[in-house]
C-alpha cells in the first residue's frame, strides 16, 4: 500500500472513531449548551490539545510503557472512571445545567478549555487507539516515524476540529431552545448525568476485574511436582 493509500485509510478510520458517541462529544455538545458557541470552541480546542499530548505520549514511548505494564492502563482506566463518575454526578444533581440564563455561572473558555483537555487525557479509549490502532498506520519504509507521526497527527487533529466543531456550532443554538423548556432542559441534564455514571461503572468494573488477583482470597496454593494444588 502506497503512503496516500495509507493516509486515506487512516482518515477512514480516525473519522468512524470519532464520529461515534463518547465523552469528548458528549463534553464538547454540553459545554456548547451551557455557554454557547465560545465555551463549546474552547471545549474542541481541549479535546485536540489532549489528542495532541496522546500523540506526544505515544511518539516518546509511554505506549509502550503500558503495555508492558498493563497494571499501570488499568489505574489509568480507575481515574478516568472516577473522573467521568464526578462529571456524571454533576449533571444529574443540577436541574439547570443547560440553562444559561437560570443564574448559575458559566464556566470561562479557559476553564472549559482545560477541563476539556482533561477529559481527553482521561478518555481510555484515546491509549487504546495509541496502542492498537496507531502503529498500524507507521511503515519503515515510508520515512521517518517522526515525520509519519506528525502527519497522521495532524490528520486526527483536523478530524476532531472538523466533527466537533460542527457539533458545537449546532449545539449553541439549543441553548435557546432549553431555555423556553425547562423541563425538558432537566431531563436531559439527569439523562446525560446517568449515562455517564453508567459509562463510568463500566469502565471501573474493567479496570477491577483485571487488576483483581487471579486467586480468590483464603486459596492456599502448593507445588508438588510443578503441579499446583489448591
Amino acid at each position: 500500500m502506497n503512503q496516500s493509500a495509507n493516509l486515506w485509510l487512516y482518515f477512514v478510520v480516525v473519522f468512524g472513531i470519532i464520529v461515534l458517541p463518547g465523552l469528548d462529544m458528549a463534553f464538547v455538545m454540553a459545554s456548547s449548551i451551557l455557554g454557547g458557541r465560545r465555551a463549546g470552541l474552547a471545549a474542541v480546542g481541549g479535546i485536540v490539545a489532549g489528542g495532541a499530548c496522546h500523540l506526544l505520549m505515544a511518539t516518546a514511548g509511554i505506549a509502550v510503557l503500558l503495555k508492558l505494564w498493563p497494571a499501570l492502563f488499568h489505574v489509568l482506566l480507575l481515574a478516568g472512571a472516577a473522573y467521568i463518575a464526578w462529571m456524571g454526578a454533576v449533571f444529574f444533581r443540577s436541574d439547570s445545567v443547560f440553562k444559561p440564563s437560570a443564574g448559575h455561572e458559566v464556566l470561562a473558555p479557559a476553564a472549559i478549555f482545560r477541563r476539556a483537555m482533561m477529559t481527553s487525557l482521561l478518555n481510555p479509549k484515546a491509549y487504546i487507539f495509541m496502542l492498537a490502532i496507531f502503529p498500524q498506520f507507521l511503515k519503515t519504509d515510508h520515512g521517518p516515524l517522526w515525520l509519519q507521526s506528525g502527519v497522521l497527527g495532524m490528520i486526527t487533529a483536523l478530524t476532531q476540529l472538523g466533527v466537533y466543531g460542527a457539533l458545537a456550532l449546532a449545539s449553541s443554538q439549543a441553548s435557546g431552545w432549553f431555555n423556553a423548556h425547562p423541563r425538558a432542559a432537566t431531563v436531559t441534564a439527569r439523562s446525560m448525568g446517568v449515562l455517564l455514571i453508567f459509562t463510568a461503572l463500566l469502565s471501573a468494573g474493567q479496570a477491577v476485574r483485571a487488576l483483581a488477583p487471579a486467586l480468590q482470597p483464603g486459596d492456599v496454593v502448593v507445588v508438588v511436582g510443578g503441579h499446583t494444588l489448591r
